[in-house]
């Protein structure tokens, strides 16, 4: 076998180990997949009534944002398990055996994607259960899907990076849930210009109201405009900062 194949297989691996321990672990089950579930059905019966969206549908109109929450979301539980990867020692105990190093964080990433996204797939299918109406076609589909999936592997590898760097589990989900925090600060719940001046300059140029109009544009067979681009731009950007920095604060920890 060659190189690369040993290392996609210690890759497959690792990827299959988050996924067990997912399944193991009730509180990132909960994070990842129940409650941003939760969230879409609270934002919609709870306060979808008292919000104006401009004559959408709030359930078409919230879909988008609650498809962010559920990246937010996801950042804090592999912060957590990176972290606890490199304090519990099993890290060293990774170094005493045949496997590829890189494929250590990838399979937290790609886990991560991977189970991110079946939690998303299913606040999809119950907002169509509940309401939600999307006016689209199977390219535009496609496209939202691999903007999503973009979204969670450049997240991923960020809050891999805030794993590494923080001192301890509690401190690395403190830090991760900051990004979970984006989404409210962004078009995904109240159009933006309900927001006083000062914030809307924010929101207009953060990361998360490029991607959430973006999203909205393709559901609902809307013009995305330069939305589009610009969301490619900052995630590539992110997974490619994230990625650097989560490596190099691993080959420190794990040198010798």
């Amino acid at each position: 076998m060659s190189a690369i194949t040993y290392a996609l297989d210690d890759l497959q691996t690792m990827v299959g180990r988050v996924l067990k321990h997912t399944t193991r672990n009730p509180s990132t089950l909960i994070m990842t997949i129940l409650l941003p579930l939760i969230v879409l059905l609270l934002f919609n019966y709870g306060f979808g009534g008292a919000l104006d969206t401009g004559g959408v549908k709030y359930i078409d109109y919230v879909v988008p944002g609650i498809i962010l929450m559920g990246a937010g979301y996801s950042a804090s539980a592999i912060a957590v398990a990176v972290n606890a990867d490199m304090s519990e020692g099993i890290i060293d105990r990774f170094r005493t055996m045949a496997i590829s190093r890189a494929s250590v964080l990838s399979g937290h990433v790609i886990g991560s994607t991977l189970r991110t996204f079946v939690g998303i797939v299913l606040v999809v299918v119950i907002a169509l259960a509940i309401g939600f109406r999307p006016t689209t076609d199977a390219v535009r589909w496609l496209a939202a899907v691999g903007l999503v999936l973009l979204m969670l592997y450049a997240v991923a590898w960020l809050a891999a990076g805030i794993g590494l760097s923080a001192g301890n589990a509690s401190g690395a989900a403190s830090m991760a849930s900051l990004l979970s925090l984006l989404p409210f600060l962004s078009g995904a719940f109240v159009p933006t210009s309900t927001m006083p001046g000062w914030l809307q300059v924010f929101t207009a140029n953060q990361p998360m109201t490029h991607i959430e109009d973006t999203l909205r544009g393709l559901l609902m067979d809307t013009s995305v405009g330069d939305h589009g681009w610009i969301s490619i731009l900052w995630l590539v950007g992110i997974a490619l900062v994230g990625y650097l920095w989560s490596r190099s604060l691993f080959n420190k920890k794990t040198a010798g």
